[in-house]
């Protein structure tokens, strides 16, 4: 089309010089323009039903054209020349703000969109296209739902674009003022329609049409003049794109989010340092996050809010098949602003990621979330913990991550002593894993559950390791375990007393004679998996009589947890073996820490605590179980080592449970039969209906599956070092 243009001018204008021939044709074009305003006698008509839309689309032909034949590539053509020369670009702007005739705002922002991306030119560093772009960027962004979104969208594209190409762009486009005052650029934009309509005047004194368009312009173009300069709440690039991102038509929100991600992307650290500390940048994307939130209602179910997994930013709302809830929108908007906050900060210039992260933990974590947490009504509690435990699902970015496990944890890593109180949101969350309400309980495991799995070293180091290094849980001077005899006689066991082996407990199955130990002294896990196995009596045990809860199930799932938190803590370089044992070294003071405490005090009750509280501890404990690190695997999966006076482990806590267990099921009659019907009831295969000793009945079958999936993940742990036992991968419907 525009080799056609060119030759129909050419053809016209004969021997005289194309360039020449342009000039006047684009000259024409932009008088048509003025000349509308002049002669309209119509305020109603729409700009698309004039032939405003084609004089914008004949002059950016011109335009692109007169570049192509540009025989020195950089220079501006006569074209381009006028229309900086004349600020054409000012006058479209204040006939776009205006909005005379209707919908003229749209029209400039297409012709603004398409001159920046076709004209090869840079244009942007010129004063009499930089004024407008800026004037145009604070008419968009400001309304929600405005009839130009689309057009405002396409134009920052076109911006971000252009700053990704040359990120010097940036502080030069949000800077919003320059060395020529706006009231300048106001009065000469001004100046130039007016002198067209006093041309025009000249020519037809007696016309009524030029006062028509003269009051339509006076009432708009005084004001224009009067804008003050730019302050820190101008909209500029940052506040237009923000406002198009809270769009409520999908595609504009979703592009305006792009251009956002494009901007704080940019390498230059000069463009980064200056969106951090000169632009509104990451105070306005955290205040809108912050915004979402506090419209979240306060009737939340923690349930549902549990089962609002998959909302990204890309697509912020739920699969259309889950079942509605109360606000689920709102949910889902505010949980898709979040995940895209977390995508800016991990795809963002480093000084844009820091500084943005920093600023979600102080606006979001600390100033809104903490006195949820830490509020008395167990309703803020319950619904501002599980926001948390959703918002650490769905946390990737390194920065982001830092700043919540130093809002959760403090930074602080020393070892606790028994009687200290809770200095850390994190401690008083542990008294929360404990609280009187079972759902508070729940929702704060979950929680924990949940930062367990992220990739961070200082989470498992300030909640277990700490307690663990040293081995101050093994009793000094004395050997190392080296038969089985030595450590498992019932008779010997302080944990087993006379009542307990009187009660009739005997081991479910008879202990091999010999274990098979390392040449290090670490008993071979064959005889850590069997203890486990054989800790519930066979009179406790129903999994037998269902085929759906065997061993192999557990070994398979754990074999593909333990791969993937393996992974996840490789970088960490943690050792292979434990430390040798000084036998001289003097006992010291052992605490688990807070929350194995908890966790220890929580199993210990299972035989009197709900279904799902159960569930969700022995969840827990599992996911601390995976962790390949020799202290956790000996404190927490090694039932032969020799405690030190006063300590007590995972498996010597379990010991004490059955115990318990063999006195209680004394008092029950028909004991055999209740406990296979409530495990036919918890697996769905009967109907449900009210027993006695209904609680202690579920916590036996936890308990059973519990030992049975430590034993799994002790298995897939520690292979032992024989070839003969060295444990592979499990085949595909094998183990």
């Amino acid at each position: 089309m525009l080799s056609r243009l060119g030759a129909l001018l050419q053809e016209a204008m004969g021997a005289r010089e194309p360039s020449i021939d342009l000039l006047e044709a684009f000259v024409e074009h932009w008088k048509g323009i003025t000349n509308y305003y002049i002669e309209s006698t119509d305020e109603n008509t729409p700009a698309k039903k004039t032939d405003i839309p084609w004089r914008l689309k004949q002059m950016l032909d011109i335009l692109v054209y007169e570049e192509k034949q540009q025989a020195a590539a950089g220079e501006a053509g006569p074209c381009l020349e006028y229309l900086l020369q004349h600020k054409i670009l000012e006058t479209l702007c204040t006939l776009g703000k205006a909005e005379y005739p209707p919908g003229m705002r749209q029209q400039v922002l297409q012709f603004f969109s398409k001159v920046l991306a076709q004209v090869q030119h840079p244009l942007l560093h010129y004063l009499s296209v930089h004024r407008p772009v800026q004037k145009l960027l604070r008419l968009g962004g400001t309304v929600p739902g405005s009839l130009t979104e689309k057009e405002e969208v396409q134009f920052t594209t076109v911006l971000c674009s252009k700053i990704q190409q040359d990120p010097a762009l940036l502080t030069y486009i949000l800077e919003g003022r320059k060395t020529v005052g706006r009231k300048e650029a106001s009065r000469e934009a001004t100046a130039l329609l007016r002198e067209a309509a006093g041309v025009k005047n000249e020519e037809q004194p007696h016309s009524k049409a030029p006062d028509k368009g003269a009051r339509a312009l006076s009432t708009q173009l005084p004001a224009e003049t009067e804008e003050p300069d730019g302050g820190p709440g101008e909209s500029t690039l940052i506040t237009s794109l923000i406002g198009l991102c809270k769009s409520k038509r999908g595609r504009v929100a979703l592009k305006a989010q792009e251009n956002l991600l494009l901007l704080v992307s940019v390498a230059s650290q000069a463009a980064a340092t200056y969106l951090v500390q000169s632009s509104p940048c990451c105070p306005a994307i955290v205040e809108h996050l912050c915004q979402l939130y506090q419209s979240l209602p306060s009737f939340l179910d923690p349930a549902d809010i549990a089962t609002s997994e998959g909302i990204s930013w890309r697509l912020p709302s739920a699969p259309s098949d889950e079942a509605s809830f109360p606000g689920k929108e709102t949910l889902a908007a505010f949980l898709g602003w979040f995940d895209y906050c977390d995508h800016l900060i991990t795809e963002a210039h480093t000084v844009v990621s820091e500084a943005l992260a920093k600023s979600v933990a102080e606006k979001l974590f600390v100033d809104i979330l903490q006195p949820q947490l830490l509020h008395v009504s167990e309703q803020s509690i319950l619904t501002s913990t599980a926001l948390l435990t959703a918002m650490l699902r769905q946390l990737r970015s390194p920065a982001l991550l830092r700043e919540a496990v130093a809002f959760l944890l403090g930074t602080d890593q020393q070892p606790a002593a028994p009687e200290d109180s809770p200095h850390t949101l994190g401690g008083h969350l542990v008294r929360h894993c404990d609280h009187l309400s079972d759902e508070i309980s729940i929702a704060t495991l979950r929680l924990f559950e949940e930062l367990l799995q992220k990739p961070h070293e200082q989470i498992i180091h300030s909640l277990i390791l700490c307690h663990l290094e040293g081995r101050p849980y093994v009793a000094r001077g004395s050997p190392e375990p080296e038969s089985y005899e030595d450590t498992l006689d019932l008779e010997e066991d302080p944990y087993f007393t006379d009542g307990f082996l009187d009660s009739g407990f005997q081991p479910s199955m008879k202990p091999p004679p010999a274990p098979v130990t390392n040449p290090d002294g670490k008993t071979a896990v064959t005889e850590i998996v069997n203890s486990f196995l054989c800790l519930v009596p066979e009179e406790a045990k129903t999994s037998a009589f269902l085929e759906e809860t065997g061993y192999d199930t557990y070994v398979h799932d754990a074999y593909g947890l333990f791969q993937e938190c393996s992974s996840r803590v490789a970088p960490w370089g943690w050792p292979p073996a434990l430390p040798p044992l000084d036998p001289h070294e003097p006992e010291r003071p052992f605490f688990e820490g807070h929350f194995l405490r908890m966790l220890f005090d929580r199993i210990s009750r299972i035989l009197e605590q709900p279904y799902s509280l159960n569930l969700q501890v022995t969840s827990v404990l599992s996911r601390l179980a995976l962790f390949p690190h020799p202290l956790i695997h000996e404190y927490l999966l090694d039932p032969y080592i020799n405690l030190a006076p006063g300590c007590r482990s995972l498996f010597s806590v379990l010991v004490r449970v059955i115990g318990d267990l063999m006195q209680r099921i004394q008092r029950v009659p028909q004991f055999p039969g209740k406990l296979l019907l409530v495990r036919r009831q918890l697996m769905g295969q009967v109907p449900g209906e009210q027993l006695d000793h209904q609680t202690l009945l579920q916590g036996v079958v936890v308990l059973e599956e519990f030992c049975k999936e430590l034993a799994a993940i002790a298995f897939v742990k520690f292979p032992p070092h024989g070839p003969h036992l060295r444990l592979s991968e499990p085949p595909e419907g094998h183990v």
